[in-house]
């Protein structure tokens, strides 16, 4: 089930970047295809983050899904997802910072990072809700200090 769930995004990612990239540019088939990957970061980080918040029941299975998404998703070769040239001063449709452009070794160590702390989820989600708390803290400090550094306000 879990394999389903992993080929589900990847279909739909590959999708959305298939789609793109016949209405626009390579670029924003990129901008695209990352967004797209941000997304189901964010689907899977709500599911952990309102257990945690005490918004939804605590899920074993469903934190447990969630962390493996997560963990999948950091593993994936994003490197197709961030050409020269498609960031926010190149183009509108992206709050990437050129200054990623610029930092590539501080942006890998920032997912290194990521991908530890989705590893250490998934090692705690199905542990109850104190162990699934305790990994939150983690995983969203990883996910903000790439997003401060490296992605523009939202207006």
């Amino acid at each position: 089930m879990k394999r389903i769930a992993i080929f589900g995004a990847g279909l739909a990612v590959a999708a959305t970047t298939a789609f793109a990239g016949g209405h626009t540019g390579p670029l924003d088939a990129a901008i695209g295809a990352r967004k797209a990957q941000m997304s189901l970061y964010g689907f899977n980080l709500g599911i952990l983050g309102a257990m945690a918040q005490g918004k939804a029941e605590y899920d074993a299975d469903a934190a447990m899904a969630a962390a493996n998404n997560l963990a999948a998703l950091t593993t994936m070769d994003q490197s197709a997802l961030w050409p020269q040239g498609s960031d926010n001063s190149a183009k509108d449709n992206t709050r990437a910072l050129p200054a990623i452009w610029e930092n590539f070794p501080d942006v890998f160590a920032k997912a290194g990072a990521t991908a530890e702390a989705a590893a250490a989820m998934q090692a705690a989600a199905g542990d109850g809700l104190e162990a699934l708390q305790a990994s939150m803290g983690p995983l969203g400090g990883a996910c903000s200090a790439c997003h401060k550094a490296y992605r523009a306000p939202n207006n």
